[in-house]
């Protein structure tokens, strides 16, 4: 307490008061480099044509990446500070109480924060903005807005630290009319020409899916800081705007803005969702030169950007060679090894998580359960579920059992995954049911497929893949008549089937294809190839498969499994790369059964891996095996 007393005794002495005139709209962790100098020279990064399905999210620049909090410090409370301050003079010192306020906010002791504030026998400006970027930083949006809206019925007039705080927490609600109001006011109070101003806007517009407007605050600002730039690449990165955030970071270094950090955790997730191994060197070559090998959010996400590239080996050495981890690195590689197949590598890993000294969260849980499910491991994933509250406390949310139904479903355990439904303690979400419905047309179960399609109609009715999902289950089942009636209604709601595509990086270039497209340059070098190869996989044991295919004649059924958009980007693969080349391809949907038996077969008469990715997990095809070992 005696060194808080001495510290308030020399602000109050200081020629003007300890507060921020500057509050960054995006937290930057500066970059501290004594071993190597920066390069202006840019780094050219490929734009993709068609970014790639995202896996389940785990490194969420805006979130995980960023510096762990630290624990509070242990404060007394604020009345018995008030009584001190009382007795040492300082009661009715606005500049020591905005200290203590500021305090508080900041160790995240929020209420005694605003117990302090209330009891200022007066208040100037500087307090005001306190309780607002308290509020603010601890997450209660709402909380700083309304203490924006009662300083100005105290009759006062915000400024720019007033703006800073409150935009993002109009991004935070997702109030996108209060932020224009803010806006307009800046503009107003000639305050929008701050680059400190401009880039909460920046910022704002991001998180509230206007990144029209961030677009057109960002290029009229006079001056661009270093966090300016970051909240651009973030907005776009936020918005699935990729080849947008690839070309911004391009045009920063042409602009000679050296890259920090967080520059970096807000691109590499983008590299992440084009899943190109060659970029992911490239990325991780310029964070060398940059004297970022040793960060650990930048290497938290390079493991995670090797591993959504299919090259876990390379994803592991990087987790081994970090001095340092954060909860977020484990997680990355957990995830990791799941995505890929390698469901035990993963559960071991958790266990050694356990024992060293980094806590699970329930992102961990989540990572661990995909894991399972993905590898078949039943018994562990209920064992680890359960663990989740009896061992660490944490009560599983609604991805978690969307989880435990994927993992029962998909081992046929679908009366097992029912009942799990019925006892949840929270009413079931999309991700459940959607999990149920999945299994359903793995196991080919029309009753509960049907159960859980309606639930998912109710939810999200204008959702066109649960229709199309269960349109397959009825076709599986030879139940034509109802493949018809959830066609019809289909085209009543005026809904469509996502159309699937694949795509494959040649050169920094990303091509496209469509099941059954013939617009490509190649196209005829690519059916052709395609068709020799149907006859060597053929001759190797390859029978097609088409059961959900219906209301065609089995030539016909031949004919168009064999254009699917898979085929036709392995087949552009093996014409345009030497022998021995691993292919790496993207699918946005869930590979189908027939392109995943003719995939092993393909990797068997060329020689090649194949990996594919698709909208849930990765497939390693090498030598007539896929990594999957059959289940996904």
């Amino acid at each position: 307490m005696g060194s808080l007393i001495a510290y308030l005794y020399w602000i109050t002495r200081s020629p003007s008061p300890p507060h921020e005139t500057e509050t960054n709209a995006v937290d930057a962790e500066p970059v501290r480099c004594c071993r190597c100098s920066y390069s202006s020279q840019p780094l050219s990064l490929p734009s993709p044509l068609l970014p790639s399905p995202p896996l389940p999210p785990l490194l969420s620049p805006s979130r995980s990446l960023r510096r762990p909090p630290r624990a509070p410090p242990i404060l007394p409370p604020s009345r018995e500070i008030h009584s001190q301050l009382i007795a040492s003079g300082f009661g009715s010192n606005v500049f020591a109480m905005t200290a203590v306020v500021n305090m508080y906010a900041k160790c995240r002791r929020i209420e005694e924060a605003r117990r302090m504030f209330d009891r200022m026998p007066e208040r100037d400006l500087v307090a005001w903005n306190a309780i607002v970027a308290g509020y603010a930083q601890n997450g209660m949006a709402e909380r700083a807005l309304e203490m924006v809206i009662r300083l100005q019925k105290d009759g006062r007039k915000p400024d720019s630290v007033t703006l800073v705080s409150a935009l993002p927490a109009c991004a935070n609600v997702g109030s996108l009319k209060i932020g224009k109001t803010v806006h307009a006011f800046a503009m107003k109070a000639g305050f929008d020409s701050l680059v400190n101003v401009s880039t909460a806007l920046v910022d704002m517009y991001s998180k509230c899916k206007r990144i029209d407007l961030a677009e057109e605050v960002f290029e009229n600002m006079p001056v661009k800081s270093l966090v300016s730039w970051n909240a651009m690449i973030l907005g776009y990165a936020q918005n699935d705007r990729v080849e947008d955030a690839l070309r911004l970071f391009n045009k920063m270094q042409r602009e000679t803005v050296m890259p920090d950090s967080f520059t970096m955790v807000s691109v590499i997730p983008v590299l992440a969702d084009i899943s190109v191994l060659k970029q992911a060197k490239w990325i991780h070559g310029f964070a060398i030169r940059l004297c970022l090998d040793k960060n650990i959010f930048v290497m938290t996400a390079l493991v995670d950007l090797y591993a959504k590239c299919g090259s876990v080996r390379v994803a592991r050495r990087l987790f081994d060679a970090m001095e340092e981890r954060h909860v977020t690195t484990w997680n990355a590689m957990i995830d990791g090894y799941g995505t890929n197949g390698f469901g035990k590598s993963a559960i071991d890993l958790f266990e050694q998580m356990k024992r060293s000294s980094v806590k699970p969260n329930d992102i961990t849980f989540l990572s661990v359960l995909s894991a399972c499910g993905h590898s078949g491991l039943v018994q562990e994933g209920k064992k680890y579920f359960a663990g989740m509250k009896e061992d660490y406390g944490l009560e599983p949310n609604m991805d978690h059992y969307g989880c435990m139904v994927d993992l029962l479903g998909r081992a046929g355990r679908l009366h097992e995954a029912w009942d799990f439904i019925q006892k949840m303690p929270i009413s079931p979400g999309i991700s459940v049911y959607g999990a149920m419905l999945g299994a359903c047309k793995i196991h080919k179960n029309v009753k509960l497929g049907e159960e859980a399609a309606q639930r998912l109609f109710e939810l999200e009715p204008d959702e066109g893949g649960y229709h199309v999902l269960l349109a397959n289950i009825y076709a599986a089942a030879s139940m034509w008549e109802d493949v018809a009636r959830v066609r019809t209604m289909m085209e009543k709601k005026g809904l469509q089937k996502t159309p699937g595509y694949s795509s494959i990086d040649l050169k920094n270039e990303m091509h496209t294809f469509y099941s059954g497209s013939t617009d490509h340059p190649q196209s005829q070098k690519i059916y052709t190839r395609l068709a020799r190869l149907i006859d060597e996989i053929k001759a190797v044991g390859y029978v097609p498969d088409g059961d959900s295919l219906h209301d065609v004649e089995e030539d016909v059924k031949e004919q168009l499994l064999g254009t699917h958009s898979e085929k036709l980007a392995i087949a552009f693969g093996l014409i345009n790369t030497t022998p021995g080349t691993s292919l790496q391809i993207r699918k946005n949907l869930r590979v189908c059964n027939d392109c995943h038996e003719a995939t092993k077969f393909i990797s068997q008469v060329t020689g090649r891996e194949i990996i594919v990715r698709d909208m849930q997990r990765f497939h390693h095809f090498k030598n007539g095996q896929c990594s999957c070992g059959d289940y996904w």
